[in-house]
């Protein structure tokens, strides 16, 4: 909340993002996924929308509050457009449910570590580990864990478990908002994220 309150009032707004996102996609070497909720999309259109974010370079979307029963005509439009609609599952997700949500998402699983709201957290429920044993005995599509995920060792155990990626998403946003300067942020993001990558290998 912290974070979207400072965006906003620095004028972020969805047109700006895709402006960034033009300018930097083509210096980039891995996919992109856009991190979204539903109402940039609605206010835009769902088909004129995916258009848009397919032009600037956008590979995967992931909107966290639409449920799987209503993401029919996202899914559509998305698949029209060569974008991959990443879907989430968490710890309290009925395994039938889970099951869909598996055979649906495209890309990969997202898979939320924990219950409640984002942020980082001390470690990583061990349930994640019995997870991710049940969706890839389901599916040989990757997984990556997300919510909580902040320290080198978090990432080294939840790859460890068999995950095949993680989503750090709070701790960075954390690293930004309290950096004295705009440089010294991304100096200090540059050097978390590097840490986060080698626990990888």
């Amino acid at each position: 909340m912290a974070a979207a309150t400072r965006a906003l009032a620095k004028g972020t707004n969805l047109d700006a993002i895709l402006e960034m996102l033009n300018k930097v996609v083509p210096q980039l070497s891995c996919p992109i996924a856009l991190f979204t909720y539903y109402n940039p999309i609605l206010k835009r259109g769902v088909e004129k929308f995916m258009i848009t974010v397919k032009e600037v370079g956008i590979h995967g979307l992931v909107v966290p509050d639409v449920p799987l029963e209503e993401t029919e005509v996202l899914r559509r439009e998305a698949s029209k457009h060569n974008i991959e609609l990443v879907l989430l599952t968490t710890p309290t997700t009925p395994k039938e449910r889970m099951k869909l949500i598996v055979e649906a998402t495209e890309g990969f699983l997202y898979l939320v570590s924990s219950i409640g709201v984002t942020g980082a957290r001390a470690s990583v429920s061990g349930k994640v580990q019995s997870l991710l044993k049940e969706i890839k005995a389901e599916s040989n599509k990757p997984v990556a864990v997300g919510f909580g995920i902040s320290k080198p060792e978090h990432v080294k155990q939840v790859v460890g478990w068999g995950a095949d990626g993680v989503i750090v998403g709070s701790a960075m946003v954390k690293i930004l908002g309290e950096a004295k300067s705009q440089e010294e942020g991304l100096k200090e993001l540059a050097e978390f994220t590097k840490s986060l990558k080698a626990a990888l290998l």
